[in-house]
C-alpha cells in the first residue's frame, strides 16, 4: 500500500539522519531502506513546517519497520492515510532542508 506520510522532523538530529541516508546505512536495510531513502528524496518541508512524502509500505500495519528503525528516532506526530499512487507534494525539497540544518549543526 502506498501512504501519505506527514510528520514533525526532529531537527536536533538532522546530521545523523543525513550520514545514514547518504552512507548506505538506511539503503542496506532490508526490506524496506531502499524505499525509505527514495521517499525522504521525495519528501518536502510543506508551508506549515510539516515533512511530507509518499512511501509504498507492505506492513499490515503502515510503516511498523521504517518506523521502528529510522522514523521514529527523527520525526514526531507522523501520521499516514492510504493514497492510490506515489504523489509529489509541494515545497522545499527535504534532503535540501537537511543538509542545511546539518552543515549548521556541524559549525556549532
Amino acid at each position: 500500500m502506498i501512504y501519505h506520510v506527514r510528520a514533525t522532523f526532529r531537527e536536533d538530529t538532522a546530521a545523523d539522519l543525513l550520514t545514514k541516508l547518504t552512507d548506505g546505512t538506511i539503503a542496506s536495510q532490508r526490506p524496506d531502506g531502499p524505499e525509505l531513502v527514495a521517499s525522504m528524496e521525495r519528501a518536502v518541508v510543506n508551508s506549515e513546517g510539516q515533512i511530507e512524502w509518499s512511501e509504498l509500505c507492505y506492513c499490515p500495519t503502515p510503516l511498523r519497520h521504517e518506523r521502528a528503525t529510522v522514523l521514529d528516532l527523527h520525526f514526531e506526530d507522523i501520521v499516514t492515510e492510504p493514497i492510490d499512487s506515489r504523489t509529489q507534494y509541494d515545497g522545499q525539497p527535504f534532503m535540501d532542508h537537511l543538509r542545511a540544518l546539518a552543515g549548521s549543526t556541524n559549525s556549532d
